[in-house]
């Protein structure tokens, strides 16, 4: 995959956009009268890249920096008003899909309990 720093940011901002629409809309049909489920966090780790190669740069000059397992991290990619760690992984698992429609098969949502 040879990606320019400008194709990886449009990425992110499509895959952003997803995220929010996908926990939108799992806030509104789980919690529609604002209803609180569990707190937590959610990103998107993207596994198999080296840092050394030109995609390894492009994606941390693009602002999607490693984190300590490895992976390229991406941090709340719905960017949601919600600790609902539900929401935030709906919003989380849509940014993956996005990445997986771009070739990198080993996108995955993670999530954790606050």
């Amino acid at each position: 995959m040879n990606y320019t720093v400008e194709q990886i940011k449009a990425m992110l901002v499509e895959a952003q956009d997803a995220a929010y629409k996908a926990a939108d809309e799992h806030e509104q049909e789980y919690y529609p009268d604002n209803g609180w489920g569990a707190c937590g966090f959610a990103w998107v780790n993207i596994f198999g890249i080296k840092g050394n190669t030109k995609l390894g740069r492009a994606m941390k000059a693009a602002g999607i920096n490693k984190d300590y397992t490895g992976a390229y991290s991406i941090w709340n990619p719905s960017k949601y008003p919600t600790q609902n760690v539900s929401t935030l992984e709906a919003g989380a698992i849509a940014a993956a899909k996005v990445f997986k429609g771009y070739g990198f098969a080993k996108a995955y949502a993670g999530s954790r309990l606050d």
